[in-house]
């Protein structure tokens, strides 16, 4: 079949759908979009179901050539797209023609965007999902979960859906000079850290670290200090927000270990996982308390969004 060829590869350009599920007592992590909201508009742009596969392209350098016309759709970061050399912007539906090509560069806003196909990428699901996970070898392509390499051919066999734009307002990158705000479920270990530490947790600004990937995201700013007792290695959550003995933050993501032992503050709500997604490094943000039934309420929002 005829499709888009991978000319450029770029550092890290993944296959993704919504995630793999029901198989974390195996050891195997939740993998799926960073900026599932991302995914998930790009797909409602063309029809498809939200956690259709895409192409997640962190940080830029791929190159695509298309082999035959197609209806693709484009959101999430700004990675400086063109089509033949002519700017792209995120947040569109397009098509491209045989012979073109589609090219991204380097961020300017945002870390992330997605690609999304008629009815989604042709690839072999592997446990329950096509979602790539580099480190254990899963999803993607070829079912062993590596990143997109040059020659590559990404082919879908559905058809793109009604004319659709993206409301007024949607997205997850954050706003130029504005603060990012992150919500957070209060829960686990949270009553063991002093009184000072929790104060700090959530009236104090972090920086996002360089040292931030798909397994999770550590966060400098003050100092947290745990009081409580030593800890038994328990289950993960995504957006697990662990404390290890430093005291600075790692927010754990789409690829996290599904145990761990540091103590926790709680979780993340997977909105704001989305939005922590396309953070750079430098950004600063804060941590804002939100109760578990606000979080649900939210999350069923997104969702509505695209039936």
């Amino acid at each position: 079949m005829k499709g888009l060829i991978v000319e450029r590869a770029g550092p890290l350009a993944l296959i993704q759908d919504g995630g793999r599920f029901g198989v974390r007592h195996l050891g195997v992590t939740q993998g799926g979009a960073a900026d599932w909201v991302s995914l998930g508009w790009a797909n409602w742009l063309l029809g498809n179901a939200p956690q259709a596969p895409g192409v997640e392209i962190t940080v830029g350098g791929l190159t695509l050539y298309a082999e035959a016309p197609a209806t693709l759709a484009l959101t999430g970061a700004d990675l400086g797209a063109t089509l033949d050399d002519e700017p792209l912007v995120p947040g569109c539906r397009f098509t491209i023609a045989a012979g073109q090509r589609l090219a991204f560069e380097s961020p300017r806003a945002g870390l992330r965007a997605y690609l999304a196909f008629p009815g989604g990428l042709d690839a072999t699901p592997v446990l329950g999902s096509v979602a790539s996970t580099v480190r254990e070898s899963l999803g993607g392509l070829d079912g062993q979960g590596r990143v997109l390499t040059e020659g590559d051919c990404l082919t879908w066999s559905g058809g793109a859906g009604p004319e659709r734009t993206l409301p007024s307002g949607v997205g997850t990158l954050p706003g130029d000079g504005k603060r990012v705000t992150l919500a957070l479920v209060g829960g686990a270990q949270i009553a063991d850290f002093s009184g000072t530490s929790v104060f700090e947790a959530f009236n104090t600004p972090w920086q996002v670290d360089q040292r931030a990937d798909r397994m999770g995201v550590r966060l400098s700013g003050p100092e947290l200090r745990y009081l409580g007792e030593g800890m038994v290695s328990e289950g993960i959550p995504l957006g697990a927000v662990q404390v290890p003995a430093d005291g600075q933050p790692i927010i754990l993501l789409n690829d996290r270990q599904t145990i761990g032992g540091y103590p926790r503050l709680g979780a993340l709500t997977p909105l704001a996982c989305a939005r922590l997604a396309q953070c750079q490094p430098g950004t600063e943000v804060w941590l804002t308390p939100v109760a578990a039934g606000q979080a649900r309420d939210a999350h069923l929002r997104q969702l509505a969004c695209w039936r």
